[in-house]
């Protein structure tokens, strides 16, 4: 058959969109991986699925699979296009659309300048929850990696974060320390490795080195981390800029209990069509 899909990104993190509310097609990691595949395959760090909701009070649900065929929890900048899919398509008139996803249920709105705002639910600073193997819960914890240690925040954003502070964001090793640390055991479910340069207490640059995708241009919940993370640690302020290299981020959190919030843009980069 023949699998329609819509090529898009979020500052360069990129994502293949299929609507499964019209396709009848059974995701399954083999296919997707295939699909993920920048030679032979389309070619994405993550694939987003439109379905039809089982919470009657959702308009839909939103799947999220990285290109090594893994599902995963949360993408911040797979929410903005998501959001931005089944507006174009006209899939919905609701705005702030409601999402149900596997970390529980995301609210986006698109704003006036077609920016689009995503309510990222209540970060997660709990060991136990993040998942992350620790005595107590901490805003630092020591971890063994590039044969020395490591200090690192722990936060859950639906997916595990780590979040490392360094004085220089273009040298840090980002792909070799964030392998390193995401086969980790103390994290079961492996993380996702942010490398953090604070620029003053409402700017910073960032890289994340993504389970199952690698170094992405941009991580939109890894952002939301790094807020969570450096707002703990006295770094930064409630609201943040966030220079990623495939562009900006604005954030906002207002401390703990509180949700966390993102703005960025997406972008359709094209419609296309695969035999499968």
């Amino acid at each position: 058959m023949l699998l329609r899909f819509t090529k898009m990104h979020g500052l360069g993190n990129d994502f293949v969109v299929v609507d499964l509310l019209s396709q009848r097609v059974r995701l399954n990691r083999s296919l997707v991986k295939r699909l993920g595949d920048r030679r032979f395959g389309i070619g994405f760090d993550q694939l987003l699925a439109v379905d039809h909701p089982r919470d009657p009070d959702v308009d839909f649900r939103y799947q999220i699979f990285n290109s090594d065929g893994n599902e995963v929890a949360q993408c911040g900048n797979g929410a903005r296009c998501f959001a931005k899919y089944v507006t174009d398509k006209r899939l919905t008139g609701r705005n702030p659309i409601r999402v149900e996803t596997n970390a529980g249920t995301l609210e986006l709105q698109i704003m006036k300048d077609r920016q689009v705002r995503v309510n990222m639910g209540t970060p997660e600073l709990d060991p136990e929850r993040v998942p992350f193997q620790a005595a107590q819960c901490a805003s630092t914890y020591k971890v063994e990696a590039g044969g020395g240690t490591v200090d690192l925040s722990a936060v859950a954003l639906g997916n595990p974060h780590a979040v490392i502070v360094v004085d220089d964001c273009a040298r840090a090793p980002v792909t070799e320390l964030g392998s390193q640390i995401g086969a980790s055991e103390r994290f079961p479910q492996g993380v996702n490795v942010g490398f953090m340069q604070v620029i003053d207490q409402a700017s910073f640059e960032l890289r994340v080195f993504e389970r199952g995708a690698g170094e992405t241009l941009a991580c939109g919940s890894g952002a939301c981390a790094a807020l969570v993370a450096g707002h703990t640690r006295g770094l930064l302020g409630n609201k943040a800029c966030a220079h990623l290299r495939g562009g900006l981020l604005q954030l906002e959190w207002q401390g703990k209990g509180q949700p966390v919030f993102m703005t960025g843009p997406a972008t359709t980069v094209y419609e296309g069509q695969i035999r499968i």
